[in-house]
């Protein structure tokens, strides 16, 4: 499990004739104009960026990208989930065209999930899809939503229920650019991390109980070792299931209760994705728990490590309390995962143990969120 962060670790999306690269390593934006110059059918992109991204980072990818001689624009947008909507999106893609962004030429969404999830579904359906590079700047991103091909923005109805498949040719994790990150967003990425652990790697959970704290803190040896792990765990996934008909759902554990809460709070900044699927993750567990399908004990486990973390638990941790059960139903009931209009959820046999499943009582699901509202 070990990885030399001196090194540049590869890790390789096995999709065929859409295969792609993900490279983890430090000092990697700097590097971008070489990395990139390869994949370009011209040396020409568009750069699309935040304000909070582009103050910090757009400069290094700017003179990366002149010293291969590759022209560039940039679009910069407003931080933050909001920007997740069709409004955005269509300023985006109106400033594509502007750009007069060809079929064969390539988008570079540099920035943390937001960015990724809208460049990406623009890219995806500007002149019925152009290239994508992803230069993730959260550890989130980086180890979770620019891997895999989602894009998608959100509804009123919901949380990414539009959008579409459309891979990156190559991601860039530069593990230096995390050190720019406060520390709330550092742990809500860190989520994501666990949730690999839990999902299918019982050591990897319990390597993360050892270090976590120093993936968090800044450790340049763990912190590598989790992304270039968590990296090779959804890259596997992935490659098994790339548009999320069967195993992929799993990379899902905590989601559904994760968007329903996310939803109730109006995807803003009172609660991050990450700290959303922490909370669901626990009530995954709980569920499971409850259904006789894992041990107490291992709810006991998951919740010690989250809050030793600082990751919230419960919504009642997270500041969030006197909400009404049948609305977060109702939100469940909208999630992208609904068949036939039964609600999906990953359950766990245990730590590193998830599955599907669509078969659970609606009292159970009931039980479970009074206890979380409770807690």
């Amino acid at each position: 499990m070990i990885d030399d962060p001196d090194d540049v670790t590869v890790v390789n999306v096995a999709l065929g004739s859409r295969a792609y690269d993900i490279l983890v390593g430090d000092g990697l934006l700097a590097q971008a104009g070489k990395l990139l110059a390869p994949l370009l059918a011209r040396p020409r992109v568009v750069v699309v960026t935040d304000e909070t991204v582009a103050g910090l980072h757009l400069a290094t990818l700017g003179e990366a990208l002149d010293s291969a001689a590759i022209r560039h624009q940039a679009i910069v947008l407003p931080p933050g989930e909001t920007t997740k909507d069709v409004h955005h999106l269509g300023d985006l893609l109106d400033g594509l065209l502007d750009r007069e962004v060809e079929r064969s030429d390539t988008v570079v969404a540099m920035g943390g999930g937001v960015i990724g999830d809208v460049a990406g579904f623009a890219a995806s359906i500007l002149r019925r899809g152009v290239g994508l590079v992803h230069l993730p700047t959260t550890l989130l991103a980086q180890v979770d939503s620019a891997i895999g091909g989602k894009t998608g923005i959100n509804t009123c109805h919901g949380k990414n229920l539009v959008g579409s498949f459309h891979q990156p040719r190559l991601v860039v994790a530069d593990r230096a650019v995390l050190d720019t990150l406060p520390e709330r967003d550092l742990r809500a990425g860190y989520a994501e991390i666990v949730k690999y652990g839990l999902l299918g790697d019982a050591d990897f959970f319990a390597w993360l109980e050892q270090h976590g704290a120093g993936v968090i803190a800044g450790d340049t040896r763990a912190r590598h070792t989790a992304v270039a792990t968590a990296c090779r765990a959804k890259a596997e996934v992935v490659a098994t299931d790339e548009r999320e008909t069967g195993t992929r759902a799993v990379l899902n554990l905590g989601h559904t209760f994760a968007h329903a809460v996310e939803a109730e709070t109006g995807y803003n900044e009172r609660l991050l994705h990450g700290e959303a699927v922490a909370i669901g993750m626990v009530m995954a567990f709980e569920m499971s728990a409850r259904l006789g399908l894992c041990a107490a004990s291992d709810v006991a486990r998951v919740r010690h490590h989250l809050s030793a973390v600082g990751l919230p638990t419960s919504p009642s941790e997270a500041g969030l309390a006197g909400w009404n059960t049948a609305r977060l139903i109702d939100h469940m009931r909208q999630d992208k995962k609904v068949r036939d209009g039964k609600l999906t959820f990953v359950l766990v046999r245990g730590i590193g143990q998830a599955f599907v499943s669509r078969e659970v009582d609606a009292d159970d699901v009931l039980a479970v969120l009074e206890g979380a509202l409770a807690a």
